[in-house]
């Protein structure tokens, strides 16, 4: 059955406002994240490592500091890599679809 204009273009911004509440809830669940991660270091009041990978475009950039920052670095830039590839894949797939 053909859908009219107006239809198509309902659908369409029901999609971007699901896609807009995901991302709201992600920001939300990534802040509630840090303020555990801040409560418990301070209740607990150890030494933690940490390590950081930032990407600039494709170029990684990593630090850390504490007896564990190599470990979580490394599986920062695999976590990084495979999200990477991940994307690419996913992208080529959707592409074949597109056309």
């Amino acid at each position: 059955m053909l859908r009219s204009a107006q239809e198509t273009e309902n659908e369409g911004i029901t999609v971007s406002n699901r896609l807009f509440g995901f991302l709201i809830l992600g920001i939300a669940l990534v802040l509630i994240g840090i303020v555990i991660l801040v409560v418990a270091s301070l209740v607990i009041g150890s030494s933690g490592s940490v390590g950081v990978v930032i990407f600039i475009g494709p170029i990684p950039i990593v630090f850390g500091s504490g007896p564990n920052a190599s470990w979580l670095i490394l599986i920062g830039i695999i976590l990084a890599v495979s999200s990477i590839v991940l994307f690419l894949v996913l992208n080529r797939r959707l592409g074949r679809f597109r056309n």
